[in-house]
């Protein structure tokens, strides 16, 4: 017998910016999912952040457009408008 999975594609929230780039600290503040930059820093410290899957630790952590990131179980999406 014969076994396909089917992954169910994540449902991301985007996160429309007009740079290149967007650090994850404020990418977090900017999709507000969470309320102050000292909260940012601390859940990702506390290893509670993953970036395109993986935990991330870094606050600096630049995100370009097409990068994904998790927190609480919601994804967010980083899409790049630098066109507008």
């Amino acid at each position: 017998m014969k076994v396909t999975v089917k992954r169910k594609e994540p449902n991301f929230i985007p996160v429309v910016i007009t740079s290149e780039f967007i650090k994850l600290e404020a990418a977090l503040k900017f999709a507000n999912a969470v309320s102050s930059g000292g909260i940012a820093k601390a859940v990702i410290q506390d290893e509670l952040v993953r970036v395109n899957g993986e935990i991330c630790t870094m606050r600096g952590k630049k995100l370009y457009d097409g990068d994904c990131f998790s927190y609480e179980g919601i994804d967010y999406k980083i899409c790049n408008d630098a066109s507008k």
